[in-house]
């Protein structure tokens, strides 16, 4: 239809995820000792990212004039989840701001939102906001790991302005 790049984001690596450690998480779980993530559902996670790049390698053989990009969300986080006080997490990296009551600070029937929900005093301190979404001081830091990649360099450059990122098409 006439694009020329496309960017296709992979899957975050949701073993990781507050919401899915309440929920997935128990006894009978193995958990990653360096992270705290759930082993099982990060491995699920990695191996769509490898069939997913499997398929856009045949979808770019198809279609040669056209550039498209993986973007590697599962590494580009990981590593706030290995050291979540090296880039300011002091609150650590599985908890999360906004929500309920519970190991994680979630709770499904205390969404943030509701009047029974509690939120943090210092969101930037968290990884992640409300369970399933990350808070903006975690997306700053993946979009820096995302955007430091030679493939993504040699197509977007930063605008002068401050402004943002400007793709070349």
């Amino acid at each position: 239809m006439g694009a020329k790049t496309l960017v296709v984001l992979g899957n975050f690596s949701i073993g990781c995820i507050t919401s899915y450690l309440a929920i997935c998480g128990s006894e009978n779980e193995e958990y990653d000792p360096e992270t705290g993530c759930l082993i099982r559902l990060n491995r699920f996670a990695e191996y769509h990212n490898k069939l997913l790049q499997t398929t856009l390698n045949q979808v770019q053989d198809f279609h040669p004039n056209v550039n498209i990009i993986y973007a590697d969300y599962y590494n580009a986080v990981m590593p706030i989840y290995r050291f979540p006080y090296e880039f300011g997490f002091t609150n650590g990296a599985l908890k999360a701001c906004c929500g309920g009551e519970g190991r994680y600070n979630y709770n499904s029937s205390a969404a943030c939102g509701e009047a029974s929900a509690t939120v943090c005093d210092e969101p930037d301190t968290y990884v992640n906001w409300d369970g399933i979404h990350l808070t903006k001081a975690a997306y700053r830091i993946i979009s820096k790991n995302l955007f430091s990649t030679p493939q993504f360099n040699s197509l977007c450059y930063t605008s002068t302005s401050g402004v943002g990122l400007l793709v070349s098409m």
